[in-house]
């Protein structure tokens, strides 16, 4: 019992090393302003990751790990966020997404592509040289 209520008492969502979990007002400050901005307008420093996902969905947990790592890997080069769908519903609407893990890939500029599924390390590897532009 005594697990329990201290869960519950504790609202925020866990902190995973290198990981920052986004609610809609963080994400407007560190991603994109989608209230005032029609146009996509990157308010970054670094390019970065968004994981969208839920804490019931299996295959987001098997990617967790992968993108921890990332997160490790490529510290300094770009950030790694996470977006729980079931507690940030507008955020999960306003980019479309239908089905978890959705992976939101955003460079410096240009705009930001969408994988859908869970990917093997290389496959995150390989869009973050690509679309992210980082070595």
């Amino acid at each position: 019992m005594i697990c329990r209520e201290s869960a519950a008492a504790n609202k925020q969502p866990e902190r995973q090393e290198g990981m920052e979990h986004l609610t809609k007002a963080s994400f407007q400050e560190k991603i994109f302003d989608y209230e005032k901005n029609k146009e996509w307008n990157f308010a970054g420093e670094l390019p970065c990751i968004v994981d969208f996902y839920a804490d019931w969905c299996g295959p987001c947990k098997m990617i967790s790990p992968v993108l921890e790592e990332i997160s490790k890997e490529y510290a300094g080069r770009l950030n790694v966020y996470k977006v729980d769908t079931d507690q940030e519903q507008e955020l999960a609407s306003v980019f479309g997404i239908r089905s978890i893990p959705s992976i939101l890939f955003v460079p410096k500029s240009g705009k930001p592509q969408l994988a859908t599924g869970a990917m093997p390390k290389a496959a995150f590897v390989e869009a973050i040289g690509r679309v992210l532009e980082v070595n």
